[in-house]
């Protein structure tokens, strides 16, 4: 997929599946906006890509203010946004009995309130025709214990996904949705103890975890000319995840 010229804004972009889609996207000609919430890991990002066609914005996506310097980078540049991927995604696993209101709110204000607004601020500058992409999860369809919290922000994402997917249609500008199963990211790491990831691979019917770069492939698909009757819906990408324990 060639995507020469085009300019591409991923939030979350400094780790795992932002990661590998930022490599992904600058690897197949475009410009390309990260955020991360500090300096630090993006300029270790910035070292691993090691791209002219990189730039970075330090942006908490849980934050208007911050929402806000996103918005003056990219209006700054001059430039008409092509590709938005709305990535940035924290997760906190208790069961609803020991949920505190601190997680509850971090997690609603990272992974819905943020995406909302950042896609609110940035449609003044998303060209004709161009794309914008939610991160979700196979979670927000599925009802596994303890995830009570995550479930219902991917649940409320898909929802956002499909209605401003009609809002931008006169427009021509798509939103579609990727939904990944278990993938071995920082993110996973961080949430989730060690012994719990062979239990999540053996859960899908290729019996392993997915590889950020899968999932890559998968966005710049959806942000690609191929998937150009594609809006609105869901591209699930979980290694049969969701269906093998029907089968």
């Amino acid at each position: 997929m060639n995507f020469t010229g085009k300019n591409v804004i991923i939030t979350g972009g400094t780790t795992g599946i932002g990661l590998a889609t930022a490599k992904a996207f600058i690897n197949a000609g475009a410009n390309v906006w990260i955020t991360g919430r500090n300096a630090a890991n993006l300029e270790k990002a910035s070292a691993e890509i090691n791209s002219p066609n990189l730039k970075k914005v330090v942006s908490d996506t849980s934050k208007m203010v911050d929402i806000e310097v996103l918005e003056k980078a990219f209006a700054e540049s001059g430039e008409k946004l092509d590709v938005l991927f709305l990535n940035a995604g924290i997760a906190v696993f208790t069961p609803i009995e020991q949920t505190t209101e601190a997680d509850f709110d971090a997690q609603f204000n990272t992974n819905v309130k943020g995406h909302y607004f950042t896609l609110q601020k940035l449609i003044p500058h998303l060209a004709y025709g161009s794309a914008v992409i939610f991160t979700s999860s196979t979670v927000a369809t599925a009802s596994n214990i303890g995830t009570s919290v995550y479930s219902s922000t991917k649940g409320a994402l898909n929802k956002i996904a499909q209605i401003a997917a009609n809002e931008l249609a006169d427009r021509k500008i798509r939103v579609n949705i990727v939904s990944p199963g278990p993938v071995q990211t920082p993110g996973l790491e961080h949430a989730l103890p060690a012994e719990a990831k062979p239990h999540l691979a053996a859960a899908t019917a290729l019996q392993r975890l997915g590889d950020p770069d899968e999932i890559a492939t998968t966005v710049l698909f959806l942000a690609s000319d191929a998937a150009s009757f594609i809006t609105g819906t869901e591209i699930v990408a979980d290694g049969g995840y969701l269906t093998y324990g029907l089968k």
